[in-house]
Protein backbone atom coordinates (compact mmCIF):
# COMPACT_ATOMS: atom_id res chain seq x y z
CA UNK A 1 0.00 0.00 0.00
CA UNK A 2 1.59 3.33 -1.02
CA UNK A 3 1.86 6.28 1.35
CA UNK A 4 -1.00 8.81 1.34
CA UNK A 5 -0.34 11.83 -0.87
CA UNK A 6 -0.72 14.20 2.11
CA UNK A 7 -0.11 12.29 5.34
CA UNK A 8 -1.51 13.79 8.54
CA UNK A 9 0.36 13.43 11.82
CA UNK A 10 -1.13 13.31 15.32
CA UNK A 11 0.17 14.25 18.75
CA UNK A 12 -1.91 13.28 21.78
CA UNK A 13 -1.90 15.27 25.00
CA UNK A 14 -4.13 16.06 27.97
CA UNK A 15 -6.37 19.11 27.74
CA UNK A 16 -4.60 20.49 30.85
CA UNK A 17 -1.46 20.89 28.72
CA UNK A 18 -3.15 22.93 26.00
CA UNK A 19 -2.59 26.44 27.49
CA UNK A 20 1.17 25.84 27.57
CA UNK A 21 1.13 24.40 24.04
CA UNK A 22 -0.77 27.44 22.74
CA UNK A 23 1.82 29.72 24.37
CA UNK A 24 4.99 27.76 23.60
CA UNK A 25 4.23 25.13 20.98
CA UNK A 26 5.01 21.46 21.48
CA UNK A 27 8.39 20.63 22.98
CA UNK A 28 10.48 17.48 23.17
CA UNK A 29 10.83 15.54 26.43
CA UNK A 30 14.34 16.97 26.82
CA UNK A 31 12.98 20.51 26.51
CA UNK A 32 10.00 19.74 28.76
CA UNK A 33 12.26 18.37 31.50
CA UNK A 34 14.33 21.55 31.33
CA UNK A 35 11.13 23.59 31.64
CA UNK A 36 9.89 21.68 34.68
CA UNK A 37 7.63 19.15 32.95
CA UNK A 38 4.08 19.27 31.56
CA UNK A 39 0.99 20.14 33.57
CA UNK A 40 -0.24 16.56 33.06
CA UNK A 41 2.06 13.73 31.99
CA UNK A 42 0.32 10.89 30.16
CA UNK A 43 3.17 8.71 28.85
CA UNK A 44 5.01 5.69 30.15
CA UNK A 45 7.71 6.93 32.51
CA UNK A 46 10.18 4.11 31.84
CA UNK A 47 9.84 4.42 28.07
CA UNK A 48 10.17 8.20 28.18
CA UNK A 49 13.39 7.80 30.14
CA UNK A 50 14.71 5.23 27.68
CA UNK A 51 13.87 7.46 24.71
CA UNK A 52 16.16 10.15 26.12
CA UNK A 53 19.13 7.93 25.24
CA UNK A 54 17.85 6.15 22.12
CA UNK A 55 19.47 7.46 18.94
CA UNK A 56 17.55 8.48 15.85
CA UNK A 57 20.02 6.49 13.80
CA UNK A 58 19.60 8.44 10.55
CA UNK A 59 20.79 11.67 12.27
CA UNK A 60 24.10 11.73 14.13
CA UNK A 61 23.75 12.83 17.74
CA UNK A 62 19.94 13.15 17.71
CA UNK A 63 18.02 11.23 20.37
CA UNK A 64 14.37 10.19 20.26
CA UNK A 65 13.73 12.10 23.49
CA UNK A 66 15.07 15.24 21.83
CA UNK A 67 12.20 15.20 19.35
CA UNK A 68 8.50 16.02 19.43
CA UNK A 69 6.72 12.74 18.55
CA UNK A 70 3.67 12.20 16.35
CA UNK A 71 1.76 9.18 15.14
CA UNK A 72 0.51 8.77 11.58
CA UNK A 73 -2.98 7.93 12.86
CA UNK A 74 -5.54 8.80 15.45
CA UNK A 75 -6.78 6.07 17.80
CA UNK A 76 -3.25 5.01 18.63
CA UNK A 77 -2.20 2.06 20.75
CA UNK A 78 -1.02 4.48 23.44
CA UNK A 79 -4.52 5.97 23.57
CA UNK A 80 -5.93 2.47 24.07
CA UNK A 81 -3.57 1.94 27.00
CA UNK A 82 -4.81 5.16 28.59
CA UNK A 83 -8.41 4.15 27.87
CA UNK A 84 -7.93 0.83 29.71
CA UNK A 85 -6.14 2.58 32.59
CA UNK A 86 -4.48 -0.54 33.97
CA UNK A 87 -0.90 -0.48 32.66
CA UNK A 88 1.60 -0.68 35.50
CA UNK A 89 4.03 1.76 33.81
CA UNK A 90 1.46 4.49 33.17
CA UNK A 91 0.67 6.69 36.17
CA UNK A 92 -2.06 8.54 34.27
CA UNK A 93 -5.53 7.22 35.15
CA UNK A 94 -7.74 9.91 33.67
CA UNK A 95 -9.09 7.87 30.75
CA UNK A 96 -9.32 9.04 27.15
CA UNK A 97 -11.94 11.74 27.69
CA UNK A 98 -9.47 14.56 28.50
CA UNK A 99 -7.07 13.52 25.71
CA UNK A 100 -6.75 15.72 22.62
CA UNK A 101 -5.53 14.81 19.16
CA UNK A 102 -3.50 17.64 17.62
CA UNK A 103 -3.47 17.12 13.86
CA UNK A 104 -0.92 18.62 11.46
CA UNK A 105 0.16 18.10 7.86
CA UNK A 106 3.40 16.17 7.45
CA UNK A 107 4.61 18.00 4.34
CA UNK A 108 3.93 21.43 5.90
CA UNK A 109 5.85 20.27 8.96
CA UNK A 110 8.83 19.17 6.88
CA UNK A 111 8.86 22.51 5.06
CA UNK A 112 8.86 24.36 8.39
CA UNK A 113 11.60 22.12 9.81
CA UNK A 114 13.85 22.73 6.83
CA UNK A 115 13.40 26.49 7.07
CA UNK A 116 13.96 26.43 10.83
CA UNK A 117 17.04 24.20 10.66
CA UNK A 118 15.31 21.41 12.60
CA UNK A 119 15.95 17.80 11.73
CA UNK A 120 13.05 15.38 11.21
CA UNK A 121 12.67 11.65 10.71
CA UNK A 122 10.14 8.88 10.81
CA UNK A 123 10.29 5.40 12.30
CA UNK A 124 8.85 2.20 10.88
CA UNK A 125 7.58 1.14 14.32
CA UNK A 126 7.68 2.39 17.91
CA UNK A 127 10.53 4.91 18.10
CA UNK A 128 11.07 3.85 21.71
CA UNK A 129 11.99 0.30 20.72
CA UNK A 130 15.64 -0.60 20.27
CA UNK A 131 14.89 -2.58 17.10
CA UNK A 132 13.10 0.16 15.15
CA UNK A 133 14.44 1.65 11.93
CA UNK A 134 14.48 5.35 11.05
CA UNK A 135 14.26 7.18 7.74
CA UNK A 136 14.72 10.83 6.69
CA UNK A 137 13.65 10.73 3.04
CA UNK A 138 9.99 11.17 1.99
CA UNK A 139 10.72 8.80 -0.91
CA UNK A 140 10.91 6.04 1.74
CA UNK A 141 7.44 6.65 3.20
CA UNK A 142 6.18 3.57 1.35
CA UNK A 143 8.27 1.49 3.79
CA UNK A 144 5.75 2.32 6.53
CA UNK A 145 3.12 -0.40 6.96
CA UNK A 146 0.16 1.83 6.03
CA UNK A 147 -2.51 -0.89 6.40
CA UNK A 148 -1.27 -1.41 9.96
CA UNK A 149 -1.34 2.35 10.59
CA UNK A 150 -4.98 2.48 9.44
CA UNK A 151 -6.09 -0.71 11.23
CA UNK A 152 -8.62 -0.49 14.05
CA UNK A 153 -8.09 -4.13 15.00
CA UNK A 154 -4.32 -4.12 15.47
CA UNK A 155 -3.87 -6.86 18.10
CA UNK A 156 -3.40 -9.61 15.52
CA UNK A 157 -0.23 -10.65 13.72
CA UNK A 158 2.41 -7.93 13.61
CA UNK A 159 0.04 -5.02 13.01
CA UNK A 160 0.84 -3.46 16.38
CA UNK A 161 4.45 -2.83 15.33
CA UNK A 162 3.61 -1.00 12.13
CA UNK A 163 0.76 0.95 13.68
CA UNK A 164 3.20 2.60 16.09
CA UNK A 165 5.27 4.26 13.36
CA UNK A 166 6.22 7.78 14.44
CA UNK A 167 7.13 11.09 12.89
CA UNK A 168 9.74 13.05 14.87
CA UNK A 169 10.66 16.75 14.81
CA UNK A 170 13.80 17.96 16.53
CA UNK A 171 13.26 19.89 19.77
CA UNK A 172 10.06 21.86 19.03
CA UNK A 173 6.92 22.14 16.95
CA UNK A 174 5.10 25.47 16.47
CA UNK A 175 1.51 25.86 17.59
CA UNK A 176 0.69 27.57 14.28
CA UNK A 177 1.14 24.27 12.42
CA UNK A 178 -1.71 22.56 14.30
CA UNK A 179 -4.56 22.44 11.79
CA UNK A 180 -7.24 20.63 13.76
CA UNK A 181 -7.98 19.43 17.29
CA UNK A 182 -10.01 16.27 17.73
CA UNK A 183 -11.83 15.61 21.02
CA UNK A 184 -14.07 12.82 22.25
CA UNK A 185 -16.86 14.73 23.98
CA UNK A 186 -18.84 17.95 24.09
CA UNK A 187 -17.40 18.68 27.55
CA UNK A 188 -13.79 18.57 26.33
CA UNK A 189 -14.80 20.52 23.22
CA UNK A 190 -16.03 23.32 25.51
CA UNK A 191 -12.81 23.29 27.51
CA UNK A 192 -10.73 23.59 24.35
CA UNK A 193 -12.83 26.44 22.96
CA UNK A 194 -12.44 28.36 26.23
CA UNK A 195 -8.66 27.92 26.15
CA UNK A 196 -8.54 29.10 22.53
CA UNK A 197 -10.65 32.24 23.03
CA UNK A 198 -7.67 34.60 23.00
CA UNK A 199 -5.20 32.45 21.07
CA UNK A 200 -3.35 34.02 18.15
CA UNK A 201 -3.95 30.82 16.16
CA UNK A 202 -7.25 28.96 16.44
CA UNK A 203 -7.34 25.61 14.65
CA UNK A 204 -10.74 24.12 14.10
CA UNK A 205 -12.00 21.89 16.91
CA UNK A 206 -14.13 18.84 16.13
CA UNK A 207 -15.80 16.12 18.18
CA UNK A 208 -14.34 12.95 16.65
CA UNK A 209 -15.63 9.83 18.44
CA UNK A 210 -14.13 7.66 15.69
CA UNK A 211 -10.69 8.82 16.86
CA UNK A 212 -11.31 7.17 20.26
CA UNK A 213 -12.05 3.79 21.79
Amino acid sequence: MPAPASPKIYHITAVQNLPSIVANGLRSDVAMIAAGGPARSIGMGQIKTRRLLLPVTCHQGLMVGGCVPFYFCSRSIMLYIMHKGNHENVAYRGGQGPILHLEADMHATIAWARNAGRRWAFSLSNAGAAYTEFRRDVAQLDEIDWPAVAAHQWNVGNLSHGKQAEFLVENEFPWALVERIGVQSRATYGQVQTILENAHHRPRVEIKPDWYY
